[in-house]
């Protein structure tokens, strides 16, 4: 799992981790012991809601040690802003569908497919990725492949 981002992701990312594992261990271990000490832990509904608090914050961890770990560093804006690259945004329109979307490349951490944050590792990123205005490109999806033509760099 190479993912590629950008080192405001991974400063991100670094922040929250540093605050799972301090701030928010903590706060857990307190609910954890407070709601022990109320009884018999095998029918206490607040302690194992803190048990599940605690084994997804650490699952939590995990995933995010593991992102910073694995990361590509890329550069964050392209220096060719004639051409698609990360945090690059521009009016696309779907050949097949002949509908228009703004669609902005982005690394996997800000992806937001309402907003069309499109991650630069998704088919639709890889394929948008280095190209320029009034291009064609075409997308293969595990779905089936479709057309997208870029009318604009905004």
């Amino acid at each position: 799992m190479n993912n590629a981002l950008t080192e405001e992701n991974i400063k991100k990312l670094q922040e929250e981790l540093e605050y799972r594992l301090t701030v928010k261990r903590a706060e857990i271990a307190k609910e954890k012991m407070e709601a022990a000490a109320h009884g018999d832990r095998s029918e206490n509904a607040e302690y194992k809601e803190a048990c599940a608090n605690y084994r997804e914050n650490d699952n939590r961890i995990q995933y995010l040690m593991t992102m910073i770990s694995t990361a590509t560093v890329i550069e964050d804006q392209n220096a060719d802003k004639s051409a698609m690259g990360v945090n690059s945004k521009a009016r696309t329109r779907f050949v097949d569908d002949d509908e228009e979307a703004i669609v902005t490349l982005v690394t996997t951490v800000d992806v937001d497919f309402e907003k069309m944050f499109i991650s630069i590792e998704s088919d639709l990123g890889k394929a948008l990725s280095g190209r320029k205005e009034g291009e064609t490109v075409e997308v293969d999806s595990p779905s089936g492949k479709y057309s997208v033509e870029i009318l604009e760099i905004l």
